[in-house]
């Protein structure tokens, strides 16, 4: 609608509003003559205030004063008053209903103002909460789709440069959507890229127009996305001419959705930034940690082979059956502690890598720990180990390899940790969905200040208690999670530690929970 044609609208509604009262009013007077009825006058007026606006409230008023004057009032027909009495009332009346409408007016525009505040408030809202999505692309969709409706437009395109990568999205009428990115595409090059939102008139080229049909009236808008003075993307919106101009606050709505889209930008690339940082600061941590690593706890089992390897190929000393079954025990005992180095490597750069992929299948619990225990019977020599897995615990869905090896580095971590002869505890139990896993010792326990970090990459506790790499937990922690699975580790009461581990039931092995 026009704005003249929406003027006519309402002034002509606030007119007929008042003749109609006029009617009822006179039909009232034929039935009993009764006083102060120009006080019937006032609905109209509110009504016009409230729902037309003060122009037509206005006219409303003067509207019932004449009309009041003329058909109720003596001499009938004519602008003049006998009584000087009535044109007190009657002046009164239009003082009176002059100020109502005034007022109703005012109430119209405070609501309208406040429910204008509510929708740019709501749209701004939902755009910073929608920009937190990790999907960009989709967040900027959903933004475009709300302004789309919110300002009753055909189509809108946001253009978005975050961290040098640019995100386009384009949402509403397809046949104008080419209308949308045209502006997107070369905004970067118009010299009134910086300014101010604008209204352009397209005019499509002449000839044939492909698969795109395009009125002649569409008219697009752009408001360009600034930040840190630089423009790094467009809104672009596509109306037919046949619409006003946006309106002040719509503009100003659209400034803000800019600034908004400008600063969550400038935020996401420093967040990045901050992100890069951090990355690099735990890449020098952890090329530092594994420097250290070769250079101590990789050369010591390679310097223990070497020179063992060499005892044995000296030529000149006549070896003992025992002395050379005593080499060659600690070449391979060497050698296999050098293999755990090596594969715990290789996992943890898997797990960063996120290669780390379970496959599983259905296995018993207590037939692991008997293989792991068996296995391991050269390291827990002199170790008084201990089993408790009830019969009745279901199958577990896991990769038998991964869970193997991490038993395997809990098994070995309190032996390393614990004094020869301290007992060991392994148990397993049901509770609710998860199986529960531990592995517990009698020995000193854990320093408080290293219970925050015994799973970090690298960390070996107190200068005093460094034995070993620092991967076996690290690499435990990747695996229980890859399985879905918690790991963690505390102190006994009784004295000693346990490490405890989760991996979850399927749903049709599920038995109930032992109390």
């Amino acid at each position: 609608m026009s704005r003249l044609a929406d003027l006519t609208w309402r002034y002509g509604a606030a007119l007929v509003a008042t003749v109609a009262t006029s009617l009822v009013i006179g039909a009232i007077l034929a039935v009993a003559p009764i006083g102060n009825l120009p006080i019937l006058y006032l609905i109209p007026v509110l009504v016009a205030a409230t729902r037309l606006g003060r122009g037509p409230a206005i006219v409303a008023s003067i509207a019932a004063f004449l009309l009041y004057d003329w058909f109720f009032i003596e001499p009938l027909h004519e602008i003049t008053i006998a009584d000087p009495a009535e044109w007190l009332a009657l002046l009164l009346f239009l003082v009176t209903a002059v100020i109502t409408s005034q007022l109703a007016a005012n109430e119209r525009a405070r609501a309208e103002v406040a429910i204008r505040r509510e929708r740019e408030a709501s749209l701004l809202y939902e755009a910073l909460r929608l920009m937190g999505e990790p999907d960009l692309d989709a967040a900027l969709r959903a933004v475009a789709e709300r302004v789309r409706a919110e300002l009753s437009v055909a189509t809108v395109a946001v253009e978005l440069t975050v961290a040098g990568r640019k995100h386009e999205v384009a949402v509403g009428d397809t046949t104008a959507i080419a209308l949308a990115t045209d502006v997107l595409s070369s905004g970067s090059g118009n010299s009134d890229h910086g300014k101010p939102g604008r209204w352009i008139r397209v005019v499509p080229p002449s000839g044939a127009v492909t698969s795109m049909h395009i009125r002649r009236d569409t008219r697009r808008y752009e408001v360009p996305i600034r930040s840190n003075d630089q423009t790094i993307g467009s809104i672009a919106l596509i109306r037919d001419a046949k619409h006003t101009a946006f309106a002040t606050n719509e503009s100003r709505l659209l400034a803000l959705l800019a600034t908004q889209l400008g600063a969550l930008a400038a935020r996401a690339e420093l967040n990045e930034a901050t992100t890069q940082g951090e990355i690099l600061r735990r890449t020098d941590e952890l090329k530092s940690a594994l420097l250290a690593a070769v250079s101590h706890d990789l050369r010591t089992p390679l310097a223990s082979i070497i020179a063992s390897a060499g005892s044995l190929r000296q030529p000149d000393v006549q070896w003992t059956d025992a002395e050379k079954r005593s080499f060659v025990s600690d070449i391979e005992n060497e050698a296999r502690r050098l293999a755990r180095i090596v594969d715990n490597l290789l996992d943890l750069s898997r797990m960063e890598s996120g290669a780390l992929r379970p496959e599983k299948a259905w296995y018993d619990i207590g037939s692991l720990v008997d293989e792991v225990l068996g296995r391991l019977r050269a390291v827990t020599v002199g170790r008084k180990v201990s089993v408790d897995i009830p019969d009745e615990l279901p199958p577990v869905h896991l990769d038998y390899v991964e869970i193997d090896q991490v038993l395997s580095n809990l098994v070995e971590n309190a032996v390393r940790h614990t004094p020869a002869g301290t007992a060991i505890a392994i148990s397993a139990r049901q509770d609710r969905d998860n199986v529960v896993i531990e592995v517990a010792d009698s020995g000193p326990g854990i320093d408080t200040r290293a219970l925050p970090h015994l799973f970090e990459a690298f960390y070996r506790g107190a200068p005093r208690t460094r034995v070993g790499i620092g991967l076996g937990l690290a690499v435990a922690r990747g695996l229980v999670e890859a399985h879905g699975g918690t790991i963690t580790a505390e102190n006994r009461p009784a004295g000693g530690a346990v490490f405890r581990f989760t991996l979850p039931i399927d749903a049709t092995t599920r038995v109930p929970a032992t109390t």
